[in-house]
Parts: C-alpha cells; sequence; structure tokens
C-alpha cells in the first residue's frame, strides 16, 4: 500500500494527457458525428514533428508546440471536407462509412509512418525530462517528474481554451448549436461545412501538441497510434458519446487504471482491464458514466 499513492498521483497526471486527447475528439464527435478512428495517427504525427524540429534545430520542442499547432490545424481544415464528402455522398449509413474511411486512413498514415520512421521507438528530450518534484510528508512520499506536472498544465490550459471558445465566443455558440441540431443551425445561418472545418483542425492540432508532449513523457514509434486510439475511444464512451464534461473524469479514470497495473499488476494486462471496466459500466450506464452520452 505504501506505493498507492505514488500511483494516484501518476494516474491523474497520465489522466490530465488523455483529457486534451480525448477533449477535442469527443468535440469533433458530436459536430460532425463521425469517429476518427486516425486520432492516434495524428498523435503519432504531431510526436515525430517535434522529434525532428527538436533535432534538427536543438531548441526544446515545448518552443513549437504553437507552430505544430498551425501545421496541423491548416491539415485537418484541408482534410475535413474530405470527410464530408464521404458522409453526405452515402445513400447508406454515414456513421458507418466515417468509420470505415477514418479506418483506412489510419491505414494508410500507418504505412505510411513505418516506411518513412522505421520501427524503432525513440524519446523527444526536453529541458523538463529531468526535473522532479518529492512530497515527503506524514509517512507519504510521491515523486512528480517535471514534466508530467507541464503535461498537466497544459491540459488544464486547452480544456480552459476550449471551454472559453466554446461558452464565450459566437463560433462557440454556432458549433454548440451545430452539435445539437445540425438543420436548425443550418437555418439560424451556421455554415456547417465551415465550422466542421474549423473544428476538425482544432482537434487535429490539439492531436498533434498532445504527441509532442507524450514524446517527452514515454516514447514514440510509427505504430504508437493504436494505443492512443484505443484510448480515446474509451474515454468519449465511458464519459458518453458527446458529453464533453464526463471528458475529464473518464480520463483521470484511465490514468488511474493504467498507472495502478503498471505499478502492482502486469502491465501488458492494462487493456483488458480497461476494457472490462467499459464492459461493466456500459451495462450499469449505456449511455456513460453521467448518463448524458447519445
Amino acid at each position: 500500500m505504501e506505493l498507492l499513492p505514488q500511483a494516484l498521483a501518476d494516474g491523474i497526471l497520465l489522466g490530465g494527457i488523455y483529457i486534451t486527447i480525448a477533449i477535442a475528439f469527443s468535440l469533433t464527435y458530436g459536430v460532425m458525428h463521425v469517429i476518427d478512428f486516425a486520432v492516434g495517427e495524428w498523435i503519432m504525427f504531431g510526436a515525430f514533428t517535434g522529434f525532428y524540429l527538436n533535432k534538427w534545430t536543438g531548441l526544446d520542442p515545448f518552443i513549437f508546440l504553437p507552430v505544430i499547432f498551425i501545421m496541423y490545424f491548416v491539415i485537418g481544415y484541408l482534410v475535413q471536407p474530405v470527410i464530408h464528402r464521404v458522409l453526405s455522398g452515402t445513400k447508406g449509413n454515414p456513421f458507418l462509412m466515417g468509420l470505415v474511411f477514418t479506418f483506412g486512413l489510419a491505414i494508410m498514415f500507418r504505412g505510411i509512418a513505418l516506411t518513412v520512421f522505421g520501427f524503432y521507438s525513440s524519446s523527444i528530450p526536453s529541458m523538463f525530462s529531468e526535473g522532479s518534484f518529492t512530497f515527503d510528508n506524514y509517512g507519504i512520499s510521491v515523486t512528480i517528474p517535471t514534466v508530467r506536472l507541464v503535461g498537466l498544465v497544459y491540459a488544464l490550459l486547452i480544456t480552459a481554451a476550449l471551454h472559453f471558445l466554446l461558452k464565450k465566443t459566437n463560433f462557440g455558440l454556432g458549433v454548440r448549436a451545430l452539435a445539437q441540431h445540425k438543420e436548425a443551425a443550418g437555418l439560424m445561418g451556421v455554415n456547417s461545412k465551415r465550422t466542421g472545418s474549423y473544428v476538425y483542425g482544432i482537434y487535429v492540432g490539439i492531436s498533434a501538441m498532445t504527441g509532442v508532449l507524450l514524446g517527452c513523457i514515454l516514447s514514440i514509434g510509427a505504430q504508437m497510434g493504436n494505443e492512443y486510439t484505443i484510448f480515446a475511444f474509451f474515454v468519449v464512451v465511458l464519459a458518453g458519446m458527446g458529453y464533453l464534461a464526463g471528458v475529464p473524469w473518464a480520463a483521470m479514470l484511465l490514468g488511474m487504471v493504467q498507472s495502478i497495473f503498471m505499478i502492482y499488476f502486469n502491465p501488458s494486462h492494462t487493456l483488458l482491464a480497461v476494457f472490462a471496466i467499459l464492459y461493466v459500466i456500459l451495462l450499469i450506464s449505456p449511455r456513460g458514466l453521467f448518463g448524458r452520452g447519445v
């Protein structure tokens, strides 16, 4: 039990990173009504972009986060019309076609990454990678790596920025209207295609920045996307599809489960535990933890 405080602290810090992955993923689902199976690949490409920018310039990868966001925002903005075309052009089930199309994108992106980057794993060096803070009092000893603390601060800033964007701006009002009722929002003057492009661009930009952060904390590789796609899917479904307020709680739960399994059990069984928890909770509450999902 003496390792439990450390496991809980690590879970909170790791959960903070998962918030940034899942909250934009959930927002995109709410607006476009498609589950993007390429989320892990956007994270992976962002991580490698940060890795090579650091390698070529010698500068800390955190300096490049705004540049990476803008770069991938533009890419996401240009990719979204293709997804929109697939969804609007099908006579069958648009939701299923969205799944199939983004799954195909993920496979293609992974193949490109394996060809370009190879099979080897790397990490992104940062000035925050070495330091740590230690709390040792009242019989509790917890060590917090600086880079993970920076990751939590980053997650809080991204969450606050998205909250401000959605609640305090006209653009956010249009996004919320579009998520609630696409046809009604269109009648009120909301351009669904353009708004969808902006939202998808924001989502891809945030995912890419998070990839850089994950590369500093853990490691990067051409096949890393699979794991983070699963984690994003877990958090969004557990929170309730399209229910943004539930994302932080579900992300923290995922971080706790992963941290506890890494310390007390076999880390290779983490995914088994994750889906067992998801299965049990959805049996009890099919619309997520708070019963507010679609």
